[in-house]
């Protein structure tokens, strides 16, 4: 029998009547042995996320504040969810309910904890979906490992998670958090439930990974730039770790590396379509699948470029690896280096960049002596990307085409080898045109 781990982000459990159509889903297909599910979402635009609540109730718990009325909009949202879903086990559902909460609500009087609090979003959610669909409930305190300096214990989590479901038919699995050696709670970043279907994908040996949420799949380019973009049908891993770094929030980035390294296909699809195939990432697109040059489009602002020049760079000297190491100095991350035979191009997100700008600047004149220095801010980066591959295309030419019929200035630009994976710097103020411009390589394919 197959085995497929299907994960339901917030936006699919924000409320009973999604609970019971993750009831129905699950009930079509026999091979969703494993759910794992994320926090009540939002039930419409002006609404509250659960987990948000829930860092509300820490915060004010820590500044010694009255967090009681927001710890009841939390028993509020799940009081509705266990009465909308259960009939004769609701009033048990709702003791034990109660019964948690107090539980929460004792740990943010005596010893509030972040990690812990933002967690019981999930943990309630997955208990609750457990009694409702018959399934077995499995903690991922017990089995999803993090080191103590919060770092996820992959090897460990493999091993672990690997028994906690193997001698299982069928169990729901909370997303989003696990613990450490001391048994303290840690979570992942927001988004993190992915990484746990990953993960429990990848310790069942699972044939398919579902990705269930509010879109029908990953779109070409941000709906909100550009209207009615289409659904791409295959991605691979590559394009969508690229797709999804720079700005498509489908899917969080780390959830990728699990699944893809045993090869296993991971398929984004809607909760509210259930019956759209959605969008299938693979290794290696299926042979006869349409393979268009170019597959998604995705960016980021506020993005600020370092150019440095000296002649003789390339020569050994050790130049490249000062200017890394005075970034190592302030913890400061690079998003992408583009070297020349001459010049150095730093490309760093402006918030992380302002606070040291002046004193790095300072460095790297007095220590490294540039024939040429200058900072660019208010800048946006873009990927493009495309599996085709550039060999026998002139995908990257007619992206490059495109924006300069737009008049669109271009910053920087770096081409990976093989495969297209362009990466291109326009001016802020006009990400948003760049974006449609490029758009309309894909529309002509289309």
């Amino acid at each position: 029998m197959s085995t497929t781990v299907a994960k339901f982000g917030g936006s699919s459990l924000a409320d009973a009547a999604h609970f019971i159509r993750i009831g129905e889903i699950v009930a079509k297909d026999p091979s969703r042995r494993f759910i794992v599910v994320s926090a009540p979402g939002k039930r419409c635009a002006d609404d509250v996320k659960v987990t948000d609540l829930l860092l509300q109730c820490f915060t004010m718990a820590a500044e010694e504040e009255n967090f009681e009325p927001v710890l009841l909009q939390i028993r509020d949202r799940f009081l509705e969810i266990i009465r909308g879903i259960f009939e004769e086990k609701a009033a048990d559902e709702e003791a034990w309910l109660l019964s948690e909460l107090q539980t929460i609500r004792s740990r943010l009087l005596q010893e509030p904890d972040r990690d812990y609090t933002a967690s019981r979003g999930e943990y309630l959610s997955a208990r609750i979906l457990s009694d409702y669909l018959g399934y077995t409930f499995v903690d991922p305190e017990w089995c999803v490992c993090f080191t103590e300096d919060g770092k996820l214990d992959l090897q460990m989590t493999q091993r672990t998670m690997g028994a906690a479901l193997r001698p299982l038919q069928n169990a729901v699995i909370a997303g989003f958090y696990g613990a450490d050696p001391k048994g303290a709670v840690r979570t992942f970043n927001r988004g993190g439930s992915d990484v746990t279907g990953a993960l429990a994908a990848r310790a069942a040996g699972a044939d398919l990974y579902e990705n269930w949420t509010d879109v029908p799949g990953l779109l070409s380019a941000d709906p909100r730039i550009v209207r009615d973009p289409e659904t791409v049908e295959y991605l691979s891993y590559r394009e969508l770790r690229t797709l999804s770094y720079m700005g498509a929030s489908v899917l969080h980035t780390d959830s990728v590396l699990p699944a893809s390294d045993l090869g296993i296909p991971i398929n984004i699809r809607s909760t509210e379509e259930p019956e759209n195939p959605g969008t299938m990432i693979v290794r290696k697109l299926p042979k006869g699948s349409a393979r268009r040059a170019v597959t998604g489009v995705a960016g980021r602002t506020g993005m600020s470029v370092i150019q440095v020049e000296k002649v003789m760079t390339s020569d050994g000297s050790g130049f490249a690896s000062n200017i890394l190491e005075s970034l190592k100095k302030r913890n400061l991350p690079f998003e992408h280096c583009l070297t020349g035979i001459d010049t150095i191009t730093l490309v760093l997100r402006s918030e992380l960049l302002l606070p040291v700008k002046e004193e790095l600047l300072k460095e790297f004149t007095e220590e490294l002596h540039p024939d040429y220095l200058s900072v660019r801010d208010h800048l946006s980066m873009i990927a493009v990307t495309g599996e085709k591959g550039t060999d026998k295309s002139d995908a990257n030419v007619r992206v490059l085409e495109a924006l300069t019929a737009a008049g669109i200035e271009i910053t920087t630009i770096n081409q990976g080898a093989g495969k297209l994976n362009l990466l291109i710097g326009v001016p802020e103020e006009s990400y948003e045109d760049a974006i449609r411009a490029i758009y309309t390589v894909i529309e002509r394919e289309g």
